[in-house]
């Protein structure tokens, strides 16, 4: 995998505790010409902590949400590979983020999906959920199937799932053994982070009968690698 391929992507809201150590792993993976952090909107020092880290920041004037920080931070690079992270993963090491991008740079699927480690059980389900990761590599041409409008919130993971399935495109999926995220029980308290919890499985599913509706507006696949199609 050359270096010249791939550019990691981190969007950020108010990471300053954590937006730091996954940069730093992203940087030291050497898997990346470059690691952006689009701060989205952030009222603490997550722009600052990133960029001490070693990302270049992309700084958004107001808070626009999760799809909007990844369309910003695909159309600022012209890497060939690009590969999205959270900002409050825990325990990242190199060796995840490679497992991540190598089968994607080598040519054996358009997308590659890294599942957290919640436990053997918890894995096990997660992967018959619909895959809301936020970490994934992918062909940066994967993003022009997906019209616009679903490039927003939640609905950019359902809309990049259903694009590569529309469009008979190999997709993989990864467990990130170790690998956790800072609870939102953790950053907000337990009730109001189980109402996100609730809020984010219900505009998931809000999203999957959008994308649905609007399947005929999605752009069919032209030029992606023949080797990354279901045989």
């Amino acid at each position: 995998m050359r270096e010249s391929e791939a550019a990691a992507i981190v969007p950020a809201y108010n990471e300053e505790a954590s937006v730091g150590a996954v940069v730093r792993t992203l940087v030291s993976s050497g898997a990346f010409r470059e690691v952006l952090v689009v701060d989205d909107g952030s009222s603490d020092r997550t722009a600052e902590k990133a960029q001490s880290a070693g990302a270049r920041v992309i700084r958004l004037e107001t808070n626009m949400g999760k799809g909007a920080a990844i369309s910003r931070g695909a159309g600022a690079t012209d890497s060939r590979v690009v590969c999205f992270f959270d900002a409050d993963l825990v325990r990242l090491a190199p060796e995840h983020v490679l497992a991540l991008v190598r089968p994607v740079a080598d040519g054996k699927v358009v997308m590659n999906v890294g599942l957290v480690d919640r436990g053997a059980a918890a894995n096990a389900i997660a992967r018959r959920l619909p895959l809301v990761s936020g970490q994934r590599a992918m062909l940066k041409e994967v993003l022009d199937l997906v019209p616009r409008a679903h490039l927003t919130g939640y609905g950019v993971e359902v809309a990049l799932n259903f694009a590569c399935k529309a469009n008979g495109l190999r997709v993989g999926v990864i467990g990130l053994p170790g690998v956790s995220v800072v609870r939102k029980t953790q950053k907000v308290g337990l009730w109001r982070g189980l109402l996100q919890y609730a809020r984010m499985w219900f505009w998931v599913g809000i999203w999957m009968i959008r994308v649905w509706l609007d399947r005929r507006h999605f752009v069919p696949s032209r030029g992606l690698a023949s080797a990354a199609r279901h045989q």
